[in-house]
């Protein structure tokens, strides 16, 4: 493994460690690929009153995705954090289902990074956002 395998292995360990993710669940889609996005177990924890999943964890978990998906064009010392971030919700997700979330990085520049967000369930997209984060480099 490279250095920057292992540097992006560990960072994608951080996202998933934090303590409200690992809570809910959220895993890789695949292991061995990060860029395949994320899966959230739509249980009991991520449901609203209404009895399905909670649309303002939708927003931050697409937030997360493209945070994911930015993470290997990141170099040593360098993080992102979010400036902006839309989302739009297109139906209700029910309990028992697999949100699956990937990012695209739309464009990379000096210091901002602006990418695209999709939720889905079985192949059907359920939300999408727009995230623009700022790179913050070493000094």
């Amino acid at each position: 493994m490279t250095a920057a395998q292992e540097l992006l292995t560990e960072r994608v360990q951080g996202v998933l460690d934090v303590p409200l993710h690992a809570w809910l669940g959220l895993r890789l889609a695949d292991p061995a690929d990060p860029a395949a996005g994320l899966v959230l177990p739509v249980g009991p924890a991520t449901l609203n009153n209404g009895g399905v999943l909670h649309g303002g964890l939708v927003a931050a978990l697409l937030d997360v995705a493209a945070y994911v998906r930015l993470l290997p064009h990141l170099g040593p010392g360098e993080n992102a954090v979010t400036h902006d971030a839309t989302s739009s919700l297109l139906r209700a997700v029910q309990p028992g289902a697999e949100l699956r979330l990937t990012g695209t990085l739309l464009r990379l520049g000096r210091s901002v990074a602006f990418l695209r967000a999709e939720a889905s369930v079985d192949g059907e997209l359920v939300a999408a956002g727009q995230v623009t984060k700022t790179v913050l480099r070493p000094r």
